[in-house]
């Protein structure tokens, strides 16, 4: 029986659920060492992992016995599905179950980046009293959010946005506008152009394509109102990190928040090291002590169900 090789971060109950089931090799780190876990793969019939490793034809090519691959995310960008689609290996992402974490974060940023009395406390502590600067903090309620990409996690931004009493605009090509989702989301639908003059916040859900790479560059950020505030947590690549910081630091936006980058981990030297009024995080949007509890049951389960078709 081939075993399962687990080369990132799982959480432990979920683990426990395979070992119980096939031998299973566990070793978080697996995929910073290479040698390893190609011989790993020798004669694993299942591999899971979460963005780290890249599954490409020369791991594939170690792996002759792979049949199914979970992915402890959504994004499938580290992961050559064409050359999976050709092994006719099982490819299984965790959708849905970390939904809730990413739209969550999406909030608390926007929140952030309008009140802008969050990260005082050092001043505070200090004995200053930089009162004067904080009490000019805008609400959330009443604002205009655009949310471009409209599938699942888009759709549960514009449910929190909404309890905040946010007026929503969407943009998504593929959802046509005579779609009922549109009313039901309680979201008026729009040209990116308008949605981008129009909204006070703009986050992100968008994959990583040809069509989406760059497509928040200096010309959308100059279309934004100059206090708006821009949230990423799709994918990095499809905001220009050039143009984003040059627009933080000439004043013409009011803040933005990146939870992905074009190259991670973030390498230095970046634009957007310094920049004023900017929230980094390090890909973590989707993750919590929830969602990863989720995201592991979820992906242990069907790996298992994939196998035993096999």
């Amino acid at each position: 029986m081939g075993q399962i090789v687990i080369a990132e971060f799982m959480e432990e109950a979920a683990v426990e659920s395979l070992r119980a089931a096939r031998p299973t090799l566990y070793d978080p780190r697996l995929c910073e060492k290479p040698e390893a876990l190609h011989a790993a793969l020798a004669s694993a019939q299942a591999l899971i992992v979460r963005n780290r490793t890249r599954v490409d034809a020369a791991l594939l090519g170690a792996a002759p016995e792979l049949r199914v691959l979970g992915r402890l995310g959504v994004g499938l960008y580290n992961i050559d599905l064409a050359a999976c689609r050709q092994r006719q290996i099982d490819v299984i992402p965790a959708s849905g179950a970390n939904a809730d974490s990413v739209a969550e974060y999406v909030i608390l940023a926007i929140g952030q980046l309008l009140r802008g009395a969050f990260h005082a406390t050092e001043e505070v502590a200090a004995g200053a009293w930089p009162r004067e600067r904080l009490i000019t903090g805008r609400e959330m309620g009443g604002k205009t959010l655009g949310i471009i990409g409209f599938g699942d996690i888009g759709r549960r931004v514009a449910k929190l946005a909404d309890a905040f009493r946010m007026r929503i605009l969407g943009h998504d090509p593929l959802l046509p506008a005579s779609h009922s989702l549109w009313e039901e989301m309680r979201t008026e639908m729009v040209p990116l152009e308008e949605l981008l003059a129009r909204a006070d916040a703009v986050t992100l859900h968008v994959p990583l394509t040809e069509a989406t790479r760059g497509l928040i560059a200096a010309e959308q950020l100059a279309r934004m109102k100059p206090d708006a505030v821009l949230v990423n947590a799709s994918r990095g690549g499809v905001v220009e990190e050039a143009a984003l910081a040059a627009a933080l630091r000439a004043g013409r936006l009011g803040g933005a928040a990146l939870d992905v980058f074009e190259t991670e981990p973030l390498p230095a030297g970046s634009p957007l090291a310094g920049a004023p009024r900017l929230i980094l995080t390090p890909h973590i949007a989707g993750a919590t002590v929830e969602s990863n509890a989720r995201v592991s049951s979820l992906i242990a389960a069907r790996v298992l169900v994939a196998l035993a078709m096999c």
